[in-house]
């Protein structure tokens, strides 16, 4: 199995950026599918954006051009940088890893854009 853990969440103004990391317990991230995903209240756990391992991306339409995902394979982690966050932005925003006879998850991290 493999143990994904997220961070870099908080509180931030409307307008405003953050960039979440989620670091992979081994070298899994070139060869697998890694995607962010995220639930807000009351609503269904969604795709935010996706890297394969070809390094071809996928963002959800309400994100393009304002969030960015990316991988650092000497690290084991990937990032997604968040910019011009809205408030439909708040949630708790999940890593995932999809491969070979695994697809796991991370803890979650929250995500809150407010004034």
């Amino acid at each position: 199995q493999v143990q994904l853990v997220e961070s870099g969440g908080g509180l931030v103004q409307p307008g405003g950026s953050l960039r979440l990391s989620c670091a992979a317990s081994r070298s899994i991230i070139t060869v697998s599918i890694m995607g962010w995903y995220r639930q807000a209240p009351g609503k269904q756990r969604e795709l935010v954006a996706s890297i394969t391992p070809a390094g071809n991306t996928n963002y959800a339409d309400s994100v393009k051009g304002r969030f960015t995902i990316s991988r650092v394979s000497a690290e084991s982690t990937i990032y997604l940088q968040m910019n011009s966050l809205k408030s439909e932005d708040t949630a708790v925003y999940y890593c995932n890893a999809k491969g070979f006879q695994y697809d796991s998850w991370g803890q979650g991290t929250q995500v809150t854009v407010s004034s």
